[in-house]
């Protein structure tokens, strides 16, 4: 009996590869358009938001990241209105506030975090209200200034929980100390938190080219990935988002030019290239992708426009593109355009910019 089942079985393991290879080669075989091609059905608000003149003369500098919370107030992690060094900007030397909150016409609510950070990059507002923030120095002195804190410690390496009003919550990572182990990042780039409060962090801006999840409570759960190309591996994990109906997580692994997507247990679902070299990822309840490229130029991932594409979670079909405002400064080293999007349930778009050195907001016109 069981050596007239085996041929069997063996023909059915060769029809589900057979199954499997056809629909893996018709998904690299898709193609879409060119983002150039797409429409961009949106329109910019000029003069949005309004920055005091007290805040560095109501000058910008650089931004790293916003998002919404529940109110549909917007919330900006910037780099304490510096602008060196470019692309990099610091925090060092200077006591500008690096999170602040805005009404949606625009009006400053609150501003908090001097002095926490040295060099602002994830971020991100939970369910509740609770900011979360990272700092990904990893200098003992930047523009010749020192990085210590108050105490003689450096700064970074390290993801901080905020209540809505400043007061530290919880702490992940050590300050200062640079490592990949379950309590200790190297120069972490993004969070992520999922409905049931499970914490995702992108371990991205140094060498441990992984994705690094939490309990609610800073219990440290598992990792997965590591440097190189391959399914599940990344370079340089610049961003992540968790959102549609079946909460999956999105990695914006920039440097491999890609999306990658995975469950909240880090299984490997898929790796789209249509984005470009994305520096920025967001998937809003409906489903809606949005992904930012902001480095490609004629020297770094050439041929490829850089802004925002817009397009489908399910299936990463494309559907508008905005291109970046500050094309003139594309091949100027190190500056990028929007490292950090977000958008509200009508279609609102927000960008923060690194280079440009601006908090863009687009209104869905058509």
């Amino acid at each position: 009996m069981m050596l007239k089942a085996r041929p069997k079985l063996i023909v059915i393991a060769l029809l589900a590869a057979v199954a499997v290879f056809a629909q893996t080669a018709h998904a690299q075989q898709t193609q879409y358009p060119k983002q150039t091609s797409l429409p961009n059905p949106y329109r910019l608000v000029e003069n949005w938001p309004t920055l005091p003149k007290s805040m560095n003369g109501g000058r910008w500098g650089e931004l790293i990241r916003a998002d919404i919370d529940a109110k549909g107030n917007i919330w900006v992690f910037h780099r304490c209105f510096n602008t060196e060094p470019a692309g990099f900007a610091t925090c060092v030397g200077r006591t500008d506030p690096p999170i602040l909150e805005f009404d949606p016409s625009g009006k400053l609510l609150t501003s908090f975090g001097s002095g926490m950070f040295a060099f602002p990059h994830g971020f991100t507002v939970d369910r509740q209200g609770n900011i979360w923030a990272s700092d990904a120095n990893k200098d003992e002195t930047v523009l010749g200034l020192s990085a210590k804190d108050s105490n003689g410690v450096v700064r970074g390496h390290q993801v901080f929980k905020l209540s809505s009003t400043g007061k530290v919550l919880m702490t992940l990572g050590k300050e200062g100390v640079a490592g990949n182990g379950p309590d200790t990042f190297d120069q972490p780039s993004g969070i992520a938190i999922a409905p049931n409060g499970d914490i995702f962090v992108t371990d991205g801006h140094g060498k441990n080219d992984r994705v690094v999840k939490f309990s609610k409570d800073g219990k440290f759960l598992k990792t997965w990935g590591h440097h190189g190309s391959g399914p599940g591996e990344f370079d340089q994990p610049h961003d992540i988002s968790i959102g549609g109906p079946q909460g999956r997580v999105f990695v914006a692994d920039r440097s491999n030019s890609r999306v990658q997507i995975f469950d909240q247990e880090g299984n490997f679902i898929a790796a789209w290239k249509q984005f470009d070299r994305p520096s920025a990822v967001y998937v809003s309840n409906d489903n809606t992708l949005y992904v930012s490229d902001s480095q490609s130029n004629s020297t770094v991932n050439p041929g490829y426009p850089r802004g925002i594409t817009v397009g489908s979670a399910k299936d990463g079909s494309l559907t508008a593109f905005i291109p970046d405002p500050d094309l003139a400064q594309a091949e100027v080293s190190r500056i990028s355009g929007a490292s950090g999007i977000v958008a509200d349930a009508q279609g609102t778009i927000y960008a923060a910019d690194v280079g440009p050195h601006r908090l863009r907001k687009y209104i869905k016109v058509k």
